[in-house]
């Protein structure tokens, strides 16, 4: 079998959940498996699997099914994240060249932050961080942020594994982490001076929606000798208003 060739039983499940999105009622199996034109057995298997991973329900007097909001939910996670994104970008040229930095837009995933999109600043020395590119959580000025006000579920998991030193200004220590951590938390912005890469800096703040959720990270990233957040005090105003001006479109407040 080609490794291009669908799946069969992938695409089986995703028409069964297409046909009950598209229902007005709860459906059985029978009418399922006519919809789809398989077996009964076929399709009651993929309803249970349906079932135990929450995605569809059955009425206990009809004993038919119907989708739950497991959906929904999936299907809003995915419209943030495509607003975000949309609404950055018509952010950052502007604070690009305000700073004379280079910006990415990352967001947050369960192994680290995925950078998205970046907006390179041309000078003579170029920093980049490919979009795709994953950064860990403990060595990143993205990764920190999300710890202080992402998921509760991510220093969990972080303060369970062994901290890897990327360099040799990566924060290693647990107890030092915690209170990088809280200290983000009360000034509202992160940075990891020399800690993912020698001699390379990063500024982070948080952009939030209306919910008040995380829902991602806007960073300048530049060489130590020109980013310096601690002390321009203006680049770091500049990014922060920058992701304020991100949340408020998304309606944060």
């Amino acid at each position: 079998m080609s490794e291009t060739a669908p799946i069969q039983s992938v695409v089986t499940t995703l028409t069964i959940v297409e046909i009950m999105a598209k229902s007005q009622s709860p459906l059985g199996v029978s009418e399922l498996a006519r919809a789809v034109n398989s077996t009964k057995p076929r399709i009651f298997r993929h309803l249970r699997t349906l079932l135990n991973q929450g995605y569809v329900m059955q009425d206990t007097a009809t004993e038919k099914y119907l989708l739950t909001l497991k959906i929904f939910h999936l299907g809003q996670l995915v419209f943030e994240k495509a607003a975000f994104l949309s609404e950055a970008r018509r952010v950052i040229p502007d604070l690009m060249a305000e700073i004379r930095q280079t910006i990415t837009i990352g967001q947050v995933e369960a192994s680290g932050i995925r950078i998205m999109d970046l907006l390179k600043c041309r000078s003579q020395i170029e920093i980049t961080t490919p979009p795709g590119s994953l950064l860990d959580f403990h060595s990143s000025a993205q990764g920190k942020l999300a710890l202080a006000f992402g998921p509760e579920d991510l220093w969990d998991k972080i303060s369970k594994i062994a901290l890897v030193a990327v360099t040799p200004k990566t924060i290693t220590d647990i107890g030092a982490l915690e209170k990088e951590i809280q200290s983000i938390k009360i000034r509202g912005w992160a940075d990891a001076p020399e800690q993912a890469l020698m001699g390379v800096n990063a500024f982070s703040a948080p952009v939030f929606d209306k919910d008040r959720a995380l829902v991602g990270i806007i960073t300048a990233v530049g060489s130590m000798q020109f980013l310096n957040p601690h002390t321009d005090v203006k680049l770091r105003n500049s990014v922060l208003q920058a992701a304020r001006r991100i949340s408020l479109r998304l309606g944060y407040s």
